[in-house]
């Protein structure tokens, strides 16, 4: 039986992580109030910030706005996207 959270993302009640993601406080929040689905679009999403800030996996600055923008995902008024972040064109 999956362990269940009430996602603090998705303001329901899902399977939570089965592991805590970072050994900070940010970490332990997110496995306390973030679901397994909410935690796939935190995936999607930070591959994109990391493309659009071209960072480098791994390093100071990346760890800093990885923390800084997982923060504003789950539990602030949603991660801001860079200043010069232009949608994709909608396929039509």
């Amino acid at each position: 039986m999956p362990r269940m959270v009430k996602c603090a993302k998705l303001g329901r009640e899902l399977p939570g992580l089965d592991f805590k993601p970072w050994n900070n406080e940010l970490g332990q929040r997110i496995y306390d109030s973030i679901s397994q689905d909410a935690w796939k679009m935190w995936l999607e999403h930070f591959k994109m910030v990391m493309n659009e800030y071209r960072l480098a996996g791994g390093s100071e600055q990346a760890n800093q706005v990885l923390f800084d923008q997982a923060e504003k995902f789950f539990f602030g008024e949603g991660a801001q996207l860079p200043p010069d972040y232009k949608p994709p064109a909608a396929k039509g």
